[in-house]
């Protein structure tokens, strides 16, 4: 306890430092900044206390993400000096989320306080609740769970990617604790924790099993004071580790025994919980070039939108800004970039929305410096899909972007 609050101090004194420098990425994160009395920090009832299932539900093809994303709208007041704000921390990020997606949960079409069903329950109590009006994933007190698959404790490979939006709310003492664990065994040799003290200073502890079987901790320096949600992404690639908050890498560990599975643990000591959304694991991430080299184009996750509109999400510029070098690189390259659904919904809805969300990727990159004489937009709805619709899997992977060389 005593080193806890030593720790707390520190931390602190060094948000003070860097309060001025993190001011502009914070406003950025928080869409009710600026909006009088309309804030978050009331709405973090579980789901019991919610509103009915039917309400605000997303509609026929609403759900269908081009490039994999599944993010409720943000509100329309943002600033956009702070959206521009977010844009440059995630371009300068060097994460890079993976080409195939093994498991995503939007949590679209489940019942409030409902058991989500693409997941298990480790132990606890998790359920659907609903928060400014779209669903998300509640764990109260001391709730564990993990995804359900089909080989439940061996299905990270030895590259892979995870992503996720997580809920910070006012005034709750807690944490959460994303554990990574051995292949087809409980025993957890990497732990990522982030504290949520009510009135503090959230601190990131980092522990984990190195190659050489040894188990280490570091503790580093992150600002999670903010009320609402932020966005936690972590890269693997054989034996290095990166875990990135709201685009700006707070982990990086050269020497890391692969895992196998995962779970997600939440201790509070309140009803209210913690929540979740938008979570993805894919696997490898392959670089731009080589795989247009290898099939005439390339496919990318990495560019997220609105549910249902065609506003590029602000953690898609890392994605972004890799393919404006990529094409500054290599001057003489042309692209077709195509927006390509799942069947989820009507077919004419879904290529209205594809036609919007291509031509939103040709006009950010045009933004950041490409000619448009090298780019055309192209929406293709549903009609190619490259995987079966009728598995969850299957929808995500046919939710994409792809640039074709032309």
């Amino acid at each position: 306890m005593k080193n806890a609050a030593e720790n707390a101090a520190i931390r602190q004194a060094e948000r003070r430092t860097e309060q001025a420098v993190n001011k502009a990425i914070d406003e950025a994160f928080d869409p009710n900044k600026n909006e009088g009395n309309n804030n978050n920090s009331g709405n973090t009832q579980p789901a019991n206390n919610t509103q009915p299932a039917n309400n605000n539900q997303p509609a026929g093809g609403n759900n269908n993400q081009p490039a994999g994303g599944g993010e409720q709208p943000a509100p329309a007041a943002t600033p956009a000096d702070a959206v521009k704000a977010a844009e440059m921390t995630y371009a300068k990020s060097d994460f890079v989320p993976g080409d195939e997606i093994i498991f995503e949960d939007l949590l679209v079409g489940e019942k409030l306080g409902e058991f989500p069903s693409m997941w298990d329950l480790m132990s606890g109590n998790a359920e659907i609740a609903k928060l400014n009006g779209e669903n998300v994933l509640s764990c109260i007190q001391n709730t564990q769970i993990t995804p359900l698959m089909k080989t439940p404790k061996n299905y990270l490979s030895e590259s892979y990617t995870i992503e996720f939006d997580f809920y910070v709310p006012q005034k709750i003492n807690g944490y959460w604790r994303f554990e990574l664990k051995k292949p087809d065994d409980d025993a957890s040799h990497t732990t990522f924790e982030w504290w949520t003290e009510a009135e503090a200073t959230r601190a990131i502890e980092t522990g984990w099993r190195s190659t050489t079987n040894e188990w280490r901790h570091s503790s580093v320096s992150a600002d999670l004071s903010k009320v609402g949600w932020h966005h936690l992404s972590l890269s693997f690639n054989k034996r290095a580790l990166k875990i990135y908050v709201d685009g700006i890498r707070v982990v990086n560990v050269p020497n890391v025994e692969q895992a196998g599975w995962f779970t997600a643990y939440a201790h509070t000591d309140a009803q209210t919980g913690y929540h979740l959304r938008n979570i993805r694991i894919a696997k490898g991430a392959v670089p731009l070039y080589d795989r247009m080299l290898t099939d005439g184009k390339f496919i990318t996750y990495g560019i997220t939108f609105d549910v249902g509109k065609s506003t590029i999400k602000a953690e898609s510029m890392g994605e972004i800004n890799r393919i404006v070098t990529l094409m500054t690189e290599n001057p003489d390259l042309k692209f077709s970039v195509e927006g390509h659904t799942d069947n989820t919904g009507n077919s004419a809805t879904n290529q209205t929305l594809s036609e919007a969300r291509s031509k939103a990727v040709v006009d950010k990159l045009v933004e950041n410096g490409v000619a448009r004489d090298r780019l055309s937009a192209a929406g293709k709805g549903q009609t190619t899909p490259i995987a079966d619709n009728g598995s969850d899997e299957g929808r995500a992977k046919n939710r994409r972007v792809e640039f074709v060389k032309i």
